[in-house]
């Protein structure tokens, strides 16, 4: 019995200790240098995250996206400019990776054609509606009343 006891009190300190372990905290800045800190977040913030697309690599916190992070820290610090970054993570990635892609014709779907279905769909819609508007009213079904329709339903209820 003492035995089952000291087994199971062992057991919750070690429970305790391992959550206490898990406790999320904030992250620390990996440059000693606030500025070039900020110029890698700034940098990141107008990457995509390979790996959770809908993320900056500023946001993210998958593997990838901290050693992009650490890879533009480093690239800031041999003093690459912001506009050299984008160019080598383009050619390494795809116009995929940058969160505002340019026009072009390989992008040109991503910026068109979203008004394209929405002036689809319009279309479609005034073509539904011009063709409803030439009907006969007697294509469509006459309106009836409600309240005669519960009070012949009730009607036949027995009580």
């Amino acid at each position: 019995m003492l035995k089952r006891s000291l087994r199971r009190a062992l057991l919750c300190i070690c429970l305790a200790l391992a959550v206490g372990g898990l406790q999320a905290r904030e992250a620390e800045s990996a440059s000693a240098n606030p500025e070039l800190e900020a110029r890698m977040m700034a940098v990141a913030s107008e990457l995509r995250c390979l790996v959770c697309q809908n993320q900056t690599i500023a946001d993210s916190q998958a593997d990838l996206a901290v050693d992009l992070r650490q890879q533009i820290r480093e690239m800031l610090a041999r003093g690459q400019s912001e506009r050299q970054i984008h160019d080598y993570m383009t050619q390494r990635y795809g116009d995929f990776v940058l969160y505002r892609p340019p026009f072009k014709a390989t992008t040109a779907l991503l910026w068109i054609g979203p008004a394209a279905l929405l002036v689809l769909a319009l279309g479609a819609l005034a073509l539904v509606l011009r063709r409803r508007q030439r009907l006969g009213a007697d294509a469509f079904d006459p309106d009836t009343d409600t309240n005669t329709d519960n009070q012949e339903n009730s009607s036949n209820v027995p009580n």
